[in-house]
């Protein structure tokens, strides 16, 4: 695997996945050794907390923890007392973001109201935080930028992670000050967002895994790591016909622009 000289970022990694139990040490320093030095971790729900810290523990000069409910872990008996806690986390530290929040209709449908409910709630938090929202988007374009739509001001920012839509999707995004995080889905033959992210200035994009999930090709179906976020750079770089270098230094920049470290 090529090691980039430029550090990349991977701005969004489940690091703390029960995935990695058995060979985090060794995960770690493969993605350090592909030039990784920056991970940005996002929250799902409570039951994570306490591996997300020890993780930070383990690795405080890289890991950087964000702080949110997950919109597969919004169900009806427990949201509420799941929002309460993240805003007690607030209380309590700081974090460098508010996620990954957002709406996912592709596992349930009848939460879509308490989806937006939690949503909104939290977007609200993170302004009043003056904090970006990482955004999970799931068969709910629709539903997301309606919520945006009713929260845009300059307070609101943040980034669209994993994203997967059109070209117009892309644009509607970025006006909302969100920034794209592309990950493995760009080097996928049916991935589709290649055909048109060399329209997208390089400004807009930030690099990211999503691991343990969404392992870019070659290692589509197989168990995602921080490491292969060189594949998603390289195959970036030839999208825009630019090196992988610039395409590290680029999307690090736009990283630091969001989390503001």
């Amino acid at each position: 695997m090529v090691r980039f000289v430029a550090m990349l970022t991977d701005t969004h990694t489940h690091l703390y996945s029960e995935g990695f139990d058995s060979d985090r040490d060794a995960m770690m320093n493969r993605a350090f050794e592909a030039g990784v030095q920056r991970f940005f971790v996002p929250a799902i729900d409570s039951s994570y907390t306490e591996a997300m810290y020890k993780l930070e523990q383990n690795y405080p000069d890289k890991v950087q923890l964000m702080m949110g409910l997950h919109p597969t872990s919004v169900k009806p008996d427990t949201y509420l007392r799941e929002l309460e806690l993240v805003e007690e986390a607030f209380q309590q530290r700081d974090f460098v973001a508010v996620g990954e929040i957002g709406i996912d209709l592709y596992w349930d449908t009848s939460t879509l109201e308490i989806q937006k409910e939690a949503f909104r709630r939290q977007i609200q938090l993170a302004k009043n935080k003056g904090l970006p929202i990482v955004i999970h988007c799931r068969e709910s374009f629709d539903e997301i930028f309606e919520v945006l739509e009713t929260e845009k001001d300059d307070s609101l920012f943040g980034i669209f992670h994993c994203f997967t839509g059109t070209r117009e999707q892309a644009e509607r995004a970025i006006g909302f000050n969100m920034k794209l995080g592309i990950g493995g889905v760009v080097t996928f033959k049916n991935g589709k967002i290649d055909q048109f992210l060399d329209e997208i200035d390089l400004k807009h994009i930030v690099l990211e895994t999503d691991s343990p999930y969404l392992s870019p090709v070659p290692y589509r179906g197989k168990r995602n790591e921080s490491s292969y976020l060189s594949l998603i750079a390289e195959k970036v770089a030839s999208v825009y016909g630019v090196t992988s270098e610039e395409v590290a230094k680029i999307t690090t920049e736009n990283s630091k622009e969001i989390f503001g470290i």
